[in-house]
């Protein structure tokens, strides 16, 4: 059976008709049967099964790598509070608040964690489930005291009451203060050598469930670009996006930016209305076993124009330039300055003025995380780091046109997770 392309469907559908889809909010937000969906997202299979979780072995092992950086940076200890490098070492999800909940981690003997004494139970059941396993130190504290305390009580009884304490690049200024002045004699520093140092390598695992998170976001958007019909706002088409997500097994979406709207990199909240010759720009991901997706597709309704064809094709070359650019040895800021180069000498300079953002930033349990693609950049590249891959060209008042996909580095060069996009004709390569 031959496969429907977009300019098929909609020559079917009958484009000259205005033809919106009937409340999908609430049709796909609620999980309504799959009957109830486009044939293009009915189809798509559950793929929950791939995802296997991280175990606790592992988790000790980023621990131990974490103690090898903290050597390396004469660290004395860590601390982490909730939030995704806490999940990253001990799976434990906590809710940031004004209440202290933390890790703390030494570069020798076991870590302790601090905890309002009411939430004991909680704390215990989630730290079961990681290398802190059903015997922790845990210290606890009262409304009325002071959980800083605790922190440097901690820290005195492994012999550190002075030296070097690294905090997780998330923790809150007031938690900061805090424990500088429960124990003055500390140096307090940044940790991200040790937290950014072991998230930004990823091993075997973290690849297999970012390739399954960025294959799942890609199939969901050709799904939605299957099922789109003229008339819809970019809302109906969000929730067609989250809609072939949910179909596969995961909470995944988009924003999405309509014509002008498109030239504005994230986009405008005003009302959109999608039309025939219009440009549309997708731009999302979901999250597989807590490793993100961040994939951007440029499509155009019907026949796009001769300038949106060259701006997709300069788009197309600088994002191969950026990935031909990525190998181990090389500085991050080269990545960006490959992908800029086309971009700029195919008339659309100088420097920043239509590709206003970096060419790609880390991604794993962030969506951006360590380290980034950018000018001035001078982070080595290494096998395991993983990036976007996501030049644009933005001309504003007409459209943007930004193809994005990741890629991960290997001890040849760099590996995209989804094919590129050949053409605003068949952005999904399937004509």
């Amino acid at each position: 059976m031959k496969h429907v392309t977009r300019r098929n469907f909609l020559q079917s559908a009958g484009v000259a008709a205005t033809v919106a889809l009937a409340q999908p909010s609430v049709s796909f937000a609620q999980g309504e049967p799959s009957k109830t969906l486009p044939a293009p997202i009915a189809r798509l299979k559950s793929r929950r099964s791939e995802a296997s979780p991280i175990t606790v072995a592992e988790r000790q092992q980023r621990i131990d790598q974490a103690r090898r950086l903290m050597a390396d940076n004469k660290l004395d200890a860590i601390m982490v509070m909730g939030g995704t490098s806490l999940v990253y070492f001990t799976s434990i999800r906590w809710f940031m608040s004004e209440r202290t909940f933390a890790m703390v981690l030494p570069a020798k003997g076991a870590p302790f964690y601090v905890c309002p004494a009411f939430e004991e139970d909680r704390a215990r059941e989630q730290i079961a489930n990681g290398p802190g396993g059903n015997n922790p130190e845990l210290r606890l504290w009262q409304e009325d005291e002071s959980p800083y305390q605790r922190i440097a009580e901690g820290l005195k009884d492994r012999g550190i009451t002075a030296g070097r304490l690294g905090l997780e690049e998330t923790v809150r200024y007031v938690f900061n203060e805090g424990v500088a002045k429960a124990a003055p004699a500390l140096q307090i520093v940044s940790a991200t050598p040790v937290t950014a140092g072991c998230r930004m390598i990823k091993s075997a695992h973290e690849l297999q469930l970012m390739t399954l998170a960025n294959q799942i976001t890609l199939a969901a958007y050709e799904a939605a670009y299957l099922s789109t019909k003229e008339g819809m706002t970019q809302h109906d088409f969000g929730h067609l996006v989250d809609a072939a997500h949910q179909q596969q097994g995961f909470q995944g979406g988009a924003s999405i930016q309509v014509g002008e709207n498109s030239a504005l990199p994230h986009g405008s909240a005003k009302p959109q209305v999608i039309r025939e010759g219009t440009i549309l720009l997708m731009d999302g991901g979901c999250r597989v076993e807590d490793y993100e997706s961040d994939i951007s597709r440029t499509v155009v309704l019907g026949k796009p124009t001769d300038k949106m064809k060259k701006v997709f094709e300069i788009v197309h070359r600088a994002q191969s330039a950026a990935l031909a650019a990525a190998k181990p040895g090389v500085q991050c800021q080269a990545v960006d300055a490959a992908a800029r180069k086309v971009i700029v000498d195919a008339g659309y300079g100088p420097d920043y003025k239509h590709f206003g953002h970096r060419v790609g930033h880390g991604i794993g349990m962030d969506g951006h995380e360590w380290p980034y693609l950018v000018r001035s950049n001078t982070t080595i590249l290494a096998p395991g780091m993983c990036f976007s891959d996501e030049p644009g060209v933005y001309i504003r008042g007409e459209f943007g046109v930004r193809l994005e996909d990741d890629m991960h580095i290997t001890a040849q060069g760099a590996d995209l997770f989804t094919p590129q996009s050949p053409s605003l004709e068949e952005p999904f390569g399937r004509g």
